[in-house]
Formats: C-alpha cells, sequence, structure tokens
C-alpha cells in the first residue's frame, strides 16, 4: 500500500509561485520568468522513477535523475566565461579547477545525485566526443557535474543513472518553459522539510541598466523546516510539522545541498562571474538556508556575451571582449539574489508528494496556504 494515502494530501493543484499569486522581490523577471530567459541557453531532463516498497539495493525503489544546462550548443568549440563559489564545500562540482585556472566553461553542465556524478562525468565527455568522431578539434574534456543526496527517498547506491540517461536530457534539453519539481537531478530531493527539486527564475534590468537578464535554475535539497522564510514572512514556523508532516527518520539538521547556475548575457569577465555566483548566497539566505556544516552550497555562474573564445588560430591570439564596468555590477547582484530565492520558491510550488524507499514519505508544500498566507501579510495592516 501507497503509506502516502493515509496522510494529508498536501499537493493541490501545482503552479509556480507568481501563478499563485507569490511574488517576491523588485525587479522584473523575463519573458519565462527561467534561466532559459537568457539567450541560447538550454535546459533538459531525465527522471527516472520505479519501484516501491523496501529498499533493496540494485532494484529500488528509485526517484532519481539528471539535469543539464547548456550554456549554447557550440559549448565544445566556443566556451564561454565562468567563476564559481562555494557557501560549504560538502559537495561536488566537478571541473572547477580548470574553471578558476582558465575562467572558461567548456562543457555542458550536469546535475545528479551524489553517487552518479561520474557516470553523468564520463557520459558527457562521450556525447561531445561524438560529435567529433573523426576530428581533432575535441582533444580533451573536463565537464561540470554537480550533485545532491537523494539517499532519503532513492536507492542510491543502485547506481540507477547510466549513460542513456545522460545522452537523453541532452537530447531533451531545449529553451522555452522548464520543467520543474520532481524532475532530473531533483526528483528525490528535500527542501525545507518539503518535497524539493528543480526549479527556475530569472530577472531582466531596466534598459538604463543595460537591460541584461540574469536566470537561476537551482537543484534544492537543502535547509530546516523552521527557518523557512518566503518574502520574510516566517512560512515553516506556521506550516511546522503539525500541519504539513515532516519526513520521518529524516537526516540531521543541516544536512542536504543545493546546488545554483546562474546564466546572464551581461559582458562579465572570469571575475565578474564569480562575483556573480557570490550573489546566490543572497537568494538562499533569504529563504532561510545556513550554509550549514554538512551541506554542500555550490553556485557556478557563466556569461554568454562574448564569442570566438575557444579558437585555436594562430592569427587570432589577441581576444578581444566586452566587460561590464565593475561599478555597474551592483542591480546584477540584486537580479542574481532574487531569481535565485525565487526559483527556490518555484521548486517547493512545483515538487509533488513523493513516497520512496521502505514507504518514506515527502510532503508537498501546500501552495494554496502558503498564497494565502502571504496575501494576509501583504494585505495593509496585516
Amino acid at each position: 500500500m501507497d503509506a502516502s494515502r493515509s496522510l494529508p494530501n498536501t499537493d493541490g493543484p501545482r503552479r509556480r509561485a507568481r501563478d499563485a499569486g507569490i511574488t517576491i522581490g523588485r525587479i522584473a523577471p523575463g519573458q519565462l520568468n527561467a534561466i532559459t530567459d537568457v539567450p541560447g541557453v538550454e535546459v533538459g531532463h531525465a527522471t527516472i522513477v520505479a519501484g516501491e516498497g523496501p529498499l533493496v539495493v540494485g532494484k529500488g525503489p528509485v526517484r532519481t535523475g539528471v539535469t543539464v544546462v547548456i550554456p549554447r550548443r557550440t559549448i565544445a568549440s566556443e566556451p564561454v566565461f565562468a567563476g564559481y563559489h562555494v557557501l560549504n564545500g560538502n559537495g561536488e562540482m566537478t571541473g572547477l579547477l580548470w574553471v578558476e585556472e582558465s575562467g572558461l566553461l567548456t562543457t555542458p553542465i550536469g546535475i545528479t545525485n551524489t553517487h552518479s556524478v561520474g557516470i553523468v562525468r564520463d557520459a558527457i565527455i562521450a556525447a561531445e566526443a561524438g560529435r567529433f568522431r573523426n576530428s581533432e578539434e575535441f582533444a580533451f574534456s573536463l565537464p561540470v557535474v554537480a550533485e545532491t543526496y537523494d539517499g532519503y527517498l532513492s536507492d542510491i547506491n543502485g547506481m540507477h543513472v547510466t549513460a542513456a540517461h545522460v545522452f537523453q536530457a541532452l537530447e531533451d534539453a531545449k529553451g522555452g518553459p522548464v520543467a520543474e519539481g520532481c524532475v532530473g537531478g531533483g526528483t528525490g530531493m528535500i527542501c525545507h522539510g518539503f518535497k524539493g527539486g528543480i526549479g527556475t527564475a530569472s530577472r531582466t534590468l531596466l534598459a538604463e541598466q543595460g537591460g541584461w537578464t540574469v536566470g537561476a535554475l537551482v537543484q534544492a535539497n537543502y535547509g530546516q523546516r523552521a527557518l523557512l522564510r518566503i518574502d520574510g514572512v516566517p512560512i515553516g514556523r506556521m506550516l511546522d510539522h503539525t500541519q504539513i508532516p515532516e519526513p520521518d527518520r529524516a537526516p540531521p539538521a543541516g544536512t542536504g545541498s543545493i546546488i545554483v547556475i546562474l546564466a546572464t548575457d551581461a559582458p562579465l569577465l572570469p571575475t565578474g562571474c564569480r562575483r556573480l555566483a557570490q550573489r546566490a548566497t543572497l537568494g538562499i539566505a533569504r529563504m532561510g538556508g545556513l550554509g550549514e556544516n554538512s551541506s554542500g552550497d555550490l553556485f557556478l555562474a557563466f556569461s554568454t556575451a562574448n564569442s570566438g573564445l575557444g579558437s585555436n588560430s594562430p592569427q587570432d591570439r589577441v581576444r578581444h571582449v566586452s566587460m561590464l564596468a565593475t561599478d555597474a555590477m551592483s542591480p546584477l547582484f540584486e537580479a542574481a539574489g532574487e531569481a535565485t530565492e525565487e526559483a527556490i520558491l518555484n521548486a517547493l510550488c512545483a515538487a509533488t508528494t513523493t513516497t520512496g524507499i521502505n514507504g518514506r514519505v515527502v510532503h508537498a508544500m501546500d501552495v494554496g496556504r502558503v498564497a494565502e498566507i502571504m496575501r494576509r501579510y501583504q494585505e495593509p495592516g496585516g
């Protein structure tokens, strides 16, 4: 029997935050309110859901997957400037040494569960090598692949993510609306004691500020229920375990992780990308994240503005690039914080109640109740 049948149904209609009337921040989102508002950026998922009942390692139940973010389709030959930030390092994001050394991102980005980083990394290499099978143009690759832990709900030691799933996610990747919640790498994730997963959002600056867009995509698997705040409202205390059950036998407080990918079309050099990546911390803090000791909080930012960075022509040894002035960065910082904050909120709003190994249940956040609480707080005198 599905253990969730005897517990409260908190799913209701799954709506993005703004569709439910919940707005945060003061900068307008892009048209899609997604990382794909940055031109050329694509997102793809492969979701693996199989089995129910007791855990049998190697068989399931399985609640996992892989998500990919592609800065542009020609990334192997046309890299982008990038930089990263670590809020707390109990996690993994491969390829960062080369990002730091060169200032370049040269591969699609993969996000998955903790024990599938290796296969996702190898599959991204295989996919890229396959495109250059008869060419020396593709000599080596150091993919960026990040993880968060889904072993509370999924048979994480069963190694269920395969190269075929990565190829599927890469094939699925496209611009336009992005699937959120229990999809891809976020399938088995938990956020602030509710079902978490993949979320995305964006912000577009005013024309006089440059008109640039910042998009965020998160894999949210962090946080304590009591600390959850939405636009400053202490939702976590209002929807505590007496209102919506928290996971039984959950990992101790302070465990869990979040991955944040920031994309922008603003012309940033690697230093600017690193500074932008730091500002993901603002959005996490506003939602109630602490960067706790056992949390892996890893952020990567890239800029699609400059082209021609990967040319190997001897006649092209000097590259002419554009750079946003340092003292013009602050609006982008605000945009990055807001986009990260709303991406986490969208992950919570989109995710559905999930039953995993040994009948463990993680409930969705009740979007309708949250929207009602937010309306009361936003009313005059509320």
